[in-house]
């Protein structure tokens, strides 16, 4: 992981299984800001809110919490990082995911970025992994 998080220096991230690559980067002349997240050719956005968000709200859980990452079409599993990401009851209330189709994933892309930030400590099995604040 590397990069100070600007679109010419991005965040160089890893998947917490550590099989897949991808970089972040925050953009603040977006409205509102957003994170960008680029896997591939595919660029998800999310809102910048969801670092300070989620780092709180995993303080308020007090341990280990699964990421269960899921895409936008199918159902997240309660009791998740990725059904926070979506949920009514979050800060936003509702989804920090931004582009209509690739909202989701909140448990896969983010939970590294708050790791990389020192925010979290974060889970690197090949399946099953867990998040929690630091």
């Amino acid at each position: 992981m590397s990069g100070s998080g600007t679109k010419d220096d991005p965040w160089a991230l890893k998947t917490p299984p550590g099989s897949g690559d991808y970089t972040m980067w925050r953009d603040d002349t977006a409205d509102p800001p957003q994170i960008v997240c680029q896997v591939g050719s595919t660029r998800l956005l999310y809102d910048a809110r969801v670092i300070e968000d989620l780092a709180a709200w995993l303080r308020e859980q007090g341990d280990w919490v699964p990421l269960g990452s899921a895409d936008e079409q199918k159902p997240a599993k309660e009791g998740t990082v990725e059904a926070w990401g979506r949920s009514e009851s979050n800060p936003l209330g509702g989804w920090y995911g931004l582009r209509k189709g690739y909202r989701g994933r909140v448990g896969m892309y983010l939970p590294p970025l708050l790791e990389e930030l020192g925010l979290a400590e974060v889970e690197h099995n090949a399946r099953n992994n867990r998040m929690r604040a630091t």
